[in-house]
């Protein structure tokens, strides 16, 4: 599954465009989703860690290697401001 992924930059996350709804319908996945969300914003303020965050926009799946500064209710926030919302990330690594 992850080699259909596109790497993208993540200064051109600003410009794409999330549909509302859940990428993921396990509930197990998605509560690991959220666990492994918070361990990566650990590894990223704590050792500056990058990790890849493998997500799909309204046109493709999408796969961007950052740094996560702050994991909210909603989304996850990048430097600069950019962010990229929870429900349309399939998993971090």
């Amino acid at each position: 599954m992850l080699s259909n992924f596109e790497t993208i930059e993540k200064e051109t996350i600003h410009s794409l465009t999330f549909p509302s709804g859940d990428v993921l319908r396990d509930a197990n996945a998605i509560y690991q989703r959220t666990v492994d969300l918070t361990r990566a914003q650990y590894l990223g303020n704590l050792e500056h860690s990058k990790i890849k965050i493998y997500f799909e926009d309204n046109h493709s799946m999408k796969v961007v290697e950052t740094t996560i500064w702050a994991v909210t209710d909603t989304s996850v926030v990048l430097k600069r401001g950019v962010s990229i919302p929870i429900n349309r990330i399939y998993k971090s690594a």
